[in-house]
């Protein structure tokens, strides 16, 4: 990924944030005791290599890389695809509902590549994302059940520019729906609301983001 020169991160610091974010995320899902101990030692590597390059040179503040540091919303992404007056959403595997595709933005990704990613692996599509419809707070807009961490919800339009559709880990099913024939949704990813602000946006590139 290019980097303009005059903002780019020093290596040891996007390697120590990303050892730190795997270790993070590892011990979040309790993991088995031999693999917790892992992620341990894989926290442990980053905080030395983060403290060892802390100095006059380095890049402030260095505090709040680390798990115990200031919490802060997470970010999940939402790809809406619409073609031919149809929207394109998944079926979970976990409860055979349906959500437009997308998940947890990784670190180290921008917001356009998290949701390319996830539209690809959860649909076998790869898009590109064009614009920016909707930044929701999760807790504002009747998703149900409620969420453990308090999240942002991002919503790009995408443009389907190659592929072919594929279910995944994640999901059974990827297929096409009009307005009026939405199937069952997963409320806790996707809501009716967004389904339809997704087809708003998509039949006016006037309309502005929507946040909150």
């Amino acid at each position: 990924m290019f980097e303009p020169e005059a903002t780019r991160e020093p290596d040891w610091l996007v390697w120590g944030r990303a050892l730190e974010a795997i270790a993070q995320s590892g011990l979040a899902y309790d993991p088995h005791p031999f693999e917790r101990d892992r992620y341990e030692q894989v926290a442990a590597i980053a905080a030395e290599l983060l403290a060892s390059r802390a100095g006059p040179a380095a890049p402030q503040p260095l505090d709040g890389l680390d798990a115990a540091g200031h919490a802060t919303p997470k970010v999940d992404v939402r790809g809406a695809v619409v073609r031919e007056g149809a929207i394109l959403l998944v079926r979970e595997r976990a409860d055979g509902r349906w959500a437009l595709p997308g998940g947890w933005a990784d670190i180290g990704e921008t917001p356009r590549q998290a949701v390319e990613r996830e539209v690809r692996e959860e649909t076998g599509y790869v898009v590109l994302a064009r614009r920016l419809a909707a930044v929701h707070d999760r807790r504002l807009h009747g998703h149900v059940p409620p969420h453990r961490w308090h999240t942002y919800k991002l919503f790009f339009e995408c443009e389907i520019v190659g592929g072919a559709p594929a279910a995944s880990f994640e999901t059974s099913e990827v297929r096409f729906f009009a307005p009026g024939a939405l199937p069952e949704l997963a409320s806790g990813k996707t809501t009716p609301d967004q389904i339809a602000l997704c087809f708003a946006h998509a039949a006016d590139a006037a309309l502005p983001t929507e946040f909150d």
